[in-house]
This record gives C-alpha cells, sequence and structure tokens, in this order.
C-alpha cells in the first residue's frame, strides 16, 4: 500500500512541508491523527475547501484518523491571510450557524463511523483562556519579528494590521497543541497560505511540550493561468445546494480550460490517477467527454449520486439534443427580443416582470448574466440551435429555433 505522502504528491496535493522524511516514517509506521481547520466565515464551504477535504479524505482511507476542527474561537478573529482588509465580524450565533453548517457539509467527505474522525470546535477552549495566563504562558514563545515576517502579515502592513487579526496566528498554534493534548494529533493540513501559521504551531508544541510534530501544506485551487478556481459570475461556488444549484455546480466542472482538465480530475475525484491521465490526454471533442466525467464525479462527492445523475441529464437534454420533462422548451427564432420569447413562452407572466428580473441580476442566457432588458437573441446564443436560461437559481429553460 502506498503511504499516505506518495498519493497526495502522485495526485498534486503537496506544496510543502516541515520534514517530508520524517512525516513519511511516521505515517508508516502508525495511525496518525491529523487535523485541518475550517473558520466558519460564511454559512457554507465553497470550492475552495474541496483540496482541503479531498486531501483528508485520502488519508483516512489511507488508514490515519482526521480531526475536522471548525473555528467557533478562531472565527471571532478571522484570519488575515489572503485579505486585503480586516474580515466583518460576526456574532456568536452566525458562528454557531455557520459551524453547524460546515459539520453536515463536512460529513460528505470524512467517516466519522466508529470513532474513525473526530470532529471538534476551538471554541471549547479558546473561550475559556485567561488572557493574561496566555500572554505568560503562550506569548513569551512567539517573537514580533517572526510573526512580521510572515506572509499574511506583510501583505496587510501596508493598508493596516488591527491586533485583534495580530493574535490570530497564537491562537491557531494553540490548536495544535490543544489537540496534540488531547487527541495525540501529529499533524497539521492547510491550504498553502496557511504555511506560517501551520508552522507557529509546530515550533509551539516543540518549545512548550518538547515534541516533534509536522505540517503539511496542500497547493490552492488554481487555474492552469494561475487565478483562483471557483468563482462564478454569481460570485462563489458554494456546496451548499440552495446556494449554488447541483446542476450550476456541475456546468461549472464540465465549462473549464481544456488545460485544468488534468489538476482537477487528479485533486478532486477518486478516479485512479492512470484513469485520470488518459482522460487529460484527450483532444479535439474528446476532451469535452472527459470535462462530462469530472464534472459528474465532483458533483457526485458534493451532492449525492443521485443529484449528480440528474445534474448530467439536465445538462445533455439542454445542450444534447435530449429531452427532459423537467426542462419547459421554447421555440423562438433569431432576432426576437428576448423579454418577449420569455413572457409568451410562460416564464414570466409581463414584460415588466420580466424587466425587473432582469435589473436585479437573476436572469441569465447560457450562464451569462443577462443586463440588458432589450436584448435581442442573436445566433451566436446558439449551441446546434439551443440555448439555456435560467430564472433565480433553479429554474431553466432551453431556447430550441
Amino acid at each position: 500500500m502506498l503511504n499516505a505522502i506518495d498519493i497526495l504528491k502522485e495526485r498534486g496535493f503537496l506544496a510543502q512541508c516541515t520534514d517530508e522524511a520524517g512525516l513519511r516514517e511516521l505515517l508508516g509506521q502508525e495511525q496518525v491523527s491529523f487535523y485541518t481547520g475550517f473558520d466558519p466565515t460564511a454559512d457554507s464551504l465553497h470550492a475552495g475547501h474541496l483540496i482541503a477535504l479531498m486531501a483528508m479524505s485520502h488519508l483516512q482511507r489511507a488508514g490515519h484518523r482526521p480531526i475536522c476542527l471548525v473555528g467557533g474561537g478562531t472565527g471571532t478573529v478571522g484570519d488575515p491571510s489572503g485579505r486585503t482588509d480586516m474580515r466583518k465580524m460576526m456574532t456568536d450565533e452566525t458562528i454557531r450557524h455557520n459551524c453547524d453548517c460546515f459539520r453536515r457539509q463536512i460529513s460528505r467527505f470524512i467517516d466519522f463511523a466508529d470513532d474513525r474522525a473526530i470532529m471538534v470546535d476551538n471554541g471549547d477552549w479558546l473561550r475559556k483562556l485567561n488572557y493574561i495566563d496566555l500572554l505568560r504562558d503562550i506569548g513569551a514563545h512567539f517573537t514580533v519579528n517572526r510573526m512580521l515576517a510572515a506572509e499574511s502579515y506583510k501583505q496587510r502592513w501596508e493598508k493596516g494590521l488591527t491586533f485583534l487579526e495580530f493574535n490570530y496566528m497564537i491562537m491557531q498554534a494553540y490548536d495544535f497543541m490543544e489537540l496534540n493534548g488531547r487527541y495525540g494529533c501529529k499533524l497539521e493540513m492547510g491550504g498553502d497560505d496557511q504555511w506560517s501559521n501551520i508552522i507557529a504551531g509546530v515550533e509551539l508544541c516543540r518549545r512548550k511540550k518538547n515534541i516533534t510534530v509536522f505540517g503539511l501544506t496542500n497547493k490552492l485551487l488554481t487555474k492552469s493561468d494561475g487565478t483562483k478556481m471557483g468563482k462564478t459570475a454569481g460570485g462563489a461556488l458554494w456546496l451548499d445546494a440552495e446556494k449554488t444549484s447541483p446542476y450550476d455546480f456541475y456546468q461549472y466542472w464540465r465549462n473549464i480550460d481544456d488545460a485544468d482538465v488534468e489538476t482537477c480530475l487528479s485533486l478532486l475525484t477518486y478516479l485512479p490517477m492512470d484513469e485520470v491521465r488518459r482522460l487529460a490526454s484527450a483532444e479535439g471533442h474528446e476532451i469535452n467527454r472527459s470535462k462530462e466525467i469530472l464534472a459528474y464525479e465532483v458533483t457526485k462527492i458534493v451532492h449525492g449520486e443521485r443529484e449528480a445523475e440528474k445534474a448530467q441529464e439536465t445538462a445533455k437534454a439542454l445542450f444534447g439534443g435530449g429531452t427532459s420533462t423537467e426542462i419547459p422548451q421554447i421555440h423562438t427564432a433569431v432576432g426576437e427580443k428576448l423579454v418577449d420569447v420569455l413572457v409568451r413562452g410562460d416564464v414570466f407572466s409581463s414584460k415588466s416582470e420580466a424587466r425587473r428580473m432582469i435589473q436585479q441580476g437573476g436572469l441569465t442566457l447560457n450562464d451569462v448574466r443577462v443586463s440588458d432588458e432589450h436584448y435581442i437573441l442573436s445566433e451566436v446564443d446558439f449551441t446546434d440551435g439551443a440555448a439555456l436560461i435560467k430564472k433565480g437559481k433553479k429554474k431553466h429553460y432551453r431556447l430550441v429555433y
């Protein structure tokens, strides 16, 4: 059986590691408890979290035990990493609600049966800390010079870094030490933007407890051009079906660039790497079939097999010339006003209602938001004689001519 490090490296997860040789040896000798933290900045995880979730899942499948940490404590401060401004402060009620949402979503990736994984909230210990005791016991092991050298702090230096956020690194480092004491946690994993915070935790465990623990970062989810993946016209690509429908989620991965197919197949599916390389090597029209497999596999992992099948069937009905009783079809002609077509097709009861929806940004044509209430359909809007209209988040219609 492959060492878990080899699995992560082969699939492209591994970015940095505090001691790769030492961690490889540890993972080969025993079941290792490891953790990744998720701060409750919203009421749903998004596509950017998929890398961490899949990396944890692969390690669990290799025989190790995940500790999934939700930030009921760190969420009160907010991680400055990757931010040009301070995060919006959340109420305790919002933090609790968001943590509950995260727990449900994480359980789709991680098996918690029979103590194979643990879910914890760092609010259970961080909120009980005495400030003066923390300063004396933990603060003495951090130097301001070294903290300011961290990339997450350096990028905020010009615009201002609040003292509130300056404490975040200490809190995350304390989490690692606490999890080591409670559950024997020996590895922290996170995105590559967490490297400085992870190193701080490794160092704190060494200084305070004289023990060796490890840190590992995963590559961030980016396109081949280096830009972040998972952004749509409507904002983030959410894992919550109420915020991003399974169909829209499926379509996002179906429409990625050809150059990103291999990366997404290796990072976001469980397909064997031989199959990943075969699918990614397809050329011409065949690469579209590889994208369909990618979209189906990722949607199945996030939303379940039934929703993935429905999304696939809907896509084929809309764009592949098939039919579906769930998707109304409206016949039209090039040169017609879009609003007129939608009223005639009973998508809207009146032109004024249609215009209001357009003004509110709730109508898309082929996944592009319609902003012109006088928009006239042209040949470029149709692929194989069909175009997709989406009203709000869930209602789809197929225009055919």
